[in-house]
C-alpha cells in the first residue's frame, strides 16, 4: 500500500472518533482538600470531614501530594490556598476538593468555612472563600486544574441573611453556574441551582461515586464524571445531578493511567491513539443494510488540527451507505462507502474518495450522542442539527 492510501486511511479513523493526542507523562501532582462540618453558627454536616478524608487518601494513591484541611476557618482556608496556590505553579495537575456548606450571593459562589456567621450578604467577602479564588490558584497547571465541589447542600446561612439592597438578587438554592477558562474543569455535586444531598452512610452520595471512580485505571476524566453523575442519579433516584463546568481540548487526561492500546474499549473517551500498524487489513465483507434506526441520520464531530477547529460531518442513510465531508472542506478528504450499525456493533467500508480501507468496532447512542469506538479508541459523535 502507498503512503497516500494509507494517510487517507488513517484519517477516516480519527474521523471517526475525533482521537486526541497520546496524553503527557505524569508530571507533578498536588491537591487541596477540605472537608467542614462542624459549623458554629448553623447545624453540623456529618460527612464532610470523612468525605475529605477518603478522597485525600484516594488523591494520594493516585501520586498527589495532598494538603488536607479539616473543618477549616476562614483564615486556615485562606493560608491554605495561597500556600496551594504557589504549589501549584508549573505543576502538570493540580486539583482542590472542597465538601461542607457553599453558595452563591448575587452572582458569585462562595465556599463557607466552619467560622464563618454571614449575617449579611456583603459579610462574604470577609468570611468566605470565593470560588474564583479557588479556580485561580489551579489555572496554571500543564494539564489539568481540577475543582470538585460537593458544596451544594440546602445552605441554612440563606434564610437568616440579610440584604444589603432590596434590589439585590437574592442566594439561590445550591452554587451558581460558571463558566472556566483554559485547562480548568469545575465539578459540582449538584448541578447549579439544586442542592446535593449529604446521606446516610459514611459518604455523601457524591463523595461515593466518586471514590468507586477516581481510581479506575485507563478511564479519561471527563468520562470518569460522566460515569460518577450516573451512579449518583442512581443512588438518588434522579434527585440529585452532579454537572461540570470547562471544556479541555482533545488531549487525554488520565487521573490513574492510560489504558493499554489493546483493552481500550467504550468506558473512556478521547482514548490515545494506538501505534499505527505498517499495514492495513484488507477490507471487510460489508454489506448495505443492517442499520440501527437510531444511528439514520447527520452526525458531526469537532477536531482540532494545527489550523484550528474543523468541523467533520457523517450521514447515515437507513440503506446501509454513508457520506462523509469536512468543514472547512480542505480540512479532510471527503468519501462514502457502506456501514453496518447493529447490536451494539459497527462496520465501514470506503468505496469512493478513499478507497481500500476498513474499520469496525462496537457503538452505543446516548440521547444526542453516539459513543463509537473503533481501531484508535472511543470518541464522541453528535447528533448535527442539519
Amino acid at each position: 500500500m502507498n503512503r497516500r492510501a494509507f494517510v487517507s486511511g488513517l484519517a477516516i479513523a480519527i474521523a471517526l472518533a475525533g482521537f486526541a493526542m497520546p496524553a503527557a507523562a505524569d508530571g507533578k501532582r498536588v491537591a487541596l482538600v477540605i472537608g467542614n462540618g462542624s459549623y458554629k453558627s448553623v447545624p453540623a454536616l456529618t460527612n464532610p470531614p470523612t468525605d475529605a478524608g477518603d478522597i485525600a487518601a484516594a488523591l494520594r494513591r493516585l501520586g498527589f501530594a495532598v494538603t488536607l484541611i479539616t473543618n477549616g476557618s476562614f483564615d486556615e482556608m485562606r493560608r491554605g490556598l495561597i500556600a496551594f496556590g504557589r504549589n501549584a505553579a508549573g505543576a502538570d495537575m493540580a486539583a482542590v476538593y472542597f465538601a461542607g456548606h457553599g453558595m452563591e450571593i448575587n452572582g458569585d459562589n462562595w465556599l463557607i468555612p466552619v467560622d464563618a456567621e454571614l449575617k449579611r450578604d456583603t459579610d462574604a467577602a470577609n468570611e468566605a472563600i470565593s470560588l474564583q479564588s479557588v479556580m485561580l490558584q489551579v489555572s496554571s497547571t500543564g494539564s489539568l486544574g481540577l475543582v470538585i465541589l460537593d458544596a451544594c447542600r440546602n445552605n441554612p446561612f440563606a434564610a437568616k441573611m440579610s440584604r444589603s439592597l432590596a434590589t439585590r438578587a437574592a442566594t439561590n438554592s445550591g452554587l451558581g453556574r460558571i463558566e472556566p477558562v483554559g485547562n480548568v474543569l469545575v465539578a459540582y455535586a449538584a448541578r447549579d441551582g439544586t442542592t446535593a444531598l449529604d446521606g446516610d452512610g459514611r459518604n455523601s452520595p457524591f463523595a461515593a461515586a466518586l471514590l468507586r471512580n477516581i481510581e479506575a485505571p485507563g478511564v479519561e476524566v471527563t468520562f470518569m464524571f460522566r460515569n460518577v453523575r450516573d451512579d449518583v442519579m442512581e443512588a438518588t433516584r434522579n434527585a440529585q445531578q452532579p454537572f461540570v463546568y470547562g471544556s479541555l481540548s482533545r488531549k487525554a487526561i488520565y487521573l490513574a493511567g492510560a489504558p493499554a492500546a489493546e483493552t481500550a474499549g467504550a468506558k473512556q473517551a478521547n482514548v490515545a491513539p494506538a501505534a499505527a500498524a505498517p499495514a492495513l487489513p484488507a477490507p471487510l465483507a460489508t454489506s448495505a443494510g443492517a442499520i440501527d434506526p437510531a444511528l439514520v441520520g447527520t452526525w458531526e464531530i469537532m477536531v482540532a488540527s494545527g489550523r484550528g477547529q474543523s468541523r467533520w460531518i457523517w450521514q447515515i442513510m437507513a440503506d446501509g451507505t454513508y457520506k462523509f465531508h469536512a468543514e472547512p472542506f480542505r480540512s479532510a478528504q471527503a468519501h462514502e462507502g457502506t456501514v453496518t450499525f447493529a447490536n451494539g456493533r459497527w462496520t465501514l467500508h470506503a468505496l469512493k474518495g478513499v478507497r481500500n480501507y476498513s474499520d469496525a468496532g462496537s457503538y452505543e447512542v446516548r440521547d444526542s450522542t453516539a459513543v463509537i469506538t473503533g481501531k484508535l479508541g472511543t470518541g464522541y459523535w453528535k447528533r448535527s442539527v442539519e
